[in-house]
């Protein structure tokens, strides 16, 4: 049986922990890409030379070539810079884009058939440059942000209430920001809403560290940013996508409407398969997180009119 071939760009932090964790799950045989020469092949030969020990028989090269890349099933794009203290996503906007559109280009090129995850900040205006670039259709390129902001959610939901994390079903939607919107009425501990668990300051004060999750690890680490939980999100929706397991995941999806949001990436729930985004779906919000998920689209639309990608 032929494997599947899943290219990461960006032998940083987030993409060879992901790299890391698609070959150690062999879900795929992986091809780790990077423009600084020996890093990608220098840690692909040390991840194969785990493989006895964690005993897994799909493979891992490096290059700095694109035409190894060619045919993926899957391209997941984490290449950019990542954030310093006291930069928001946002400053990443004109450095990453020109790196992020170079990259679509070359994918496109290559593997023309591929489903593109975008993980590169700003998250979702990177997305929707990849969409435009690419010229792939919209259901094919896809973000990971609200898999992510959701985990966050859920870890800092489970300390609050002392129980097992494998009962918290946390969403997340909107722009992967300081507009994120935590929604606690679709928020579950083992189907209990948290609103009948927790009382609305402590939901609040959750709601604002989930926010402020990237930043608070970038203000520990202060010569970088998140790269185990970013790497374990992305290869959720990796995995959804090899697996056509259908999974209903929050995701920066292409928006026709849904939500009042129209020809815009934003983070939604979403089926993602074997197709990338299956199918938009539209849950019953309150008033205030609807209008709260609007104001988040419309930052990142302001973001998208400075890079004057056309819609």
């Amino acid at each position: 049986m032929t494997r599947k071939k899943v290219t990461v760009v960006g032998a940083g932090f987030v993409g060879s922990t992901a790299a890391q964790r698609i070959v150690e799950k062999q879900l795929a045989d992986v091809v780790l890409i990077d423009i600084v020469e020996g890093l990608p092949q220098g840690k692909a030969l040390d991840m194969m030379q785990s493989a006895a020990v964690e005993g897994f028989d799909t493979h891992i090269v490096g290059t700095n070539d694109y035409k190894d890349t060619a045919n993926s099933d899957v391209v997941v794009v984490t290449a950019g810079i990542a954030r310093k203290p006291g930069m928001s996503r946002d400053d990443l906007l004109n450095t990453n884009a020109g790196i992020v559109g170079g990259v679509v280009e070359e994918i496109a090129k290559y593997s023309p058939n591929a489903i593109l995850i975008v993980v590169s900040n700003p998250l979702d205006v990177m997305t929707h440059l990849a969409w435009r670039r690419s010229g792939f259709d919209a259901k094919r390129v896809f973000g990971m942000a609200g898999v992510l902001d959701s985990a966050r959610y859920a870890f800092f939901i489970s300390e609050a209430l002392n129980c097992s994390i494998k009962d918290v079903r946390a969403m997340v939607l909107g722009g992967h920001g300081d507009t994120m919107v935590p929604v606690p009425h679709f928020t579950t501990v083992n189907g209990v809403t948290l609103t009948e668990l927790l009382p609305a300051d402590k939901i609040e004060a959750i709601n604002d560290r989930t926010r402020n999750g990237g930043a608070e690890i970038v203000k520990h680490l202060k010569t970088g940013s998140a790269y185990y939980a970013p790497s374990a999100s992305a290869v959720a929706m990796v995995e959804a996508v090899l697996l056509g397991s259908n999974r209903l995941l929050p995701v920066c999806a292409l928006t026709s409407g849904e939500y009042g949001i129209s020809d815009l990436y934003c983070g939604v729930p979403a089926i993602v398969g074997a197709a990338g985004v299956e199918k938009i779906i539209e849950v019953n919000l309150s008033p205030s997180d609807l209008a709260a998920l609007q104001a988040s689209a419309n930052a990142v639309k302001e973001l998208v009119e400075v890079l004057k990608i056309t819609v």
